[in-house]
């Protein structure tokens, strides 16, 4: 679900060091069939070639308000009409207080000035630069006057300072415009996904846990996030970190995860069951190390509470989602568990295909049939389990 696919992008650049990640985010824009027009500040020109920008995006510079191969001798109007938004990456201190200030004295600060589409901007600076009050004034100008900003991030400088400041990598810039323009299928659902492995101890060091990565399941909340939901991610230990607008619950054991779920059940729209959940836990578990010298080990085990089942059993569930991982007759024990989890829908995979992997494909069951997602990124099939959530929804 690449959505970023066939639009018209007018990307400016300004006269900082990072105008030389804007060849590689051209290179990202094209690759994904992207149209991209470019246009260079006098600035900019110091720093990189028209000629290189040119190459790498199929399409004539425009460096001038003068530019004479425009038809009608705007350039400052008809470029701006042509694209589905402007991105300046990077954009300076200085062209960053053009824009907040409304000033347009030359063709991409005019163009700014004279859109009729969305601006994002890709800030690249000193950190000193960006720190100062000037400059956060003026941020918080373009946040106010929903201007998208991407990054900046911090790390080593072109100066040789740490800091705030550094423009964004072409890669982050592009994945944050592809997230961002994904439809807001989920806007104002409260969504609760779990994800990550849990953890059974059995004394004070040793335990049992269930194998996974949890890039399925944050994929998945990263993809609600995406789509306008409310998004509460309950994660067993994983080493990831999770979407930015997304509530983290860390949890430990079967026993936490059930708990904090349950907790989030009178707010709950729709509940997303991608963790690893462990069946069983230790009954006669032991508060300290068992030594090897100990008597001959016998753990005896207890069952752990069914979440998802539990949730789905309620008298007004929520839209549930379950998740199996199988190693084999994928789609045929997936059908049955849908059937005995009395769920709506449920993704199934071969586990071992895809365990730590960031690729997946995804078996999608409802009561309609199954749909088969195609090989592809985990935030990919994420956005497509998104979709079929949203369509299943407004049938139900």
């Amino acid at each position: 679900m690449n959505d970023i696919a066939g639009k018209k992008i007018l990307l400016g650049v300004t006269g900082g060091i990072a105008a030389y990640k804007a060849a590689e985010l051209v290179r990202l824009l094209k690759k994904s069939n992207v149209d991209v027009n470019v246009v260079l500040t006098d600035s900019a020109k110091e720093f990189i070639s028209p000629v290189t920008l040119q190459a790498l995006s199929g399409n004539r510079v425009h460096t001038s308000m003068w530019d004479q191969s425009i038809p009608n001798g705007m350039p400052h109007i008809e470029l701006s009409r042509q694209c589905d938004f402007i991105l300046i990456a990077p954009a300076t201190a200085d062209f960053i207080s053009k824009v907040a200030n409304g000033q347009a004295d030359d063709l991409l600060s005019t163009l700014c000035l004279a859109r009729d589409c969305p601006l994002i901007i890709a800030p690249a600076m000193n950190k000193q630069m960006w720190e100062n009050p000037s400059t956060q004034r003026n941020i918080a100008t373009l946040i106010a006057d929903g201007i998208k900003l991407i990054g900046p991030d911090a790390g080593e400088q072109a100066c040789g300072e740490l800091g705030s400041g550094r423009m964004s990598e072409p890669e982050s810039i592009f994945n944050e415009i592809v997230s961002w323009l994904q439809p807001q299928l989920l806007t104002g659902k409260n969504v609760v996904v779990t994800a990550g492995p849990t953890y059974e101890a059995i004394d004070a060091v040793r335990g049992i846990t269930n194998a996974s990565s949890g890039k399925m399941g944050y994929a998945v909340a990263q993809a609600a996030v995406e789509a306008g939901a409310n998004v509460t991610l309950i994660s067993g230990k994983t080493a990831l970190a999770a979407p930015a607008k997304a509530s983290l619950v860390s949890v430990v054991s079967a026993q936490d995860m059930y708990e904090a779920v349950m907790s989030q059940l009178d707010q709950m729209d729709i509940f997303i069951s991608v963790a690893a959940v462990a069946d069983y836990r230790v009954k006669n578990r032991s508060e300290h190390k068992i030594k090897k010298s100990d008597d001959k080990l016998n753990i005896e085990f207890i069952e752990n509470p069914d979440i998802l089942k539990s949730v789905a059993s309620r008298k007004k569930p929520p839209f549930c989602v379950g998740f199996a991982a199988e190693s084999q007759n994928v789609e045929d024990y997936a059908k049955k568990k849908r059937i005995e989890k009395a769920i709506p829908l449920i993704a199934a995979n071969v586990v071992t295909e895809v365990l730590g992997s960031d690729q997946n494909s995804l078996l999608l069951i409802d009561e309609h049939g199954t749909h088969r997602l195609p090989t592809s990124s985990k935030i990919d099939q994420a956005r497509s389990l998104i979709k079929r959530i949203s369509e299943l929804m407004k049938t139900n």
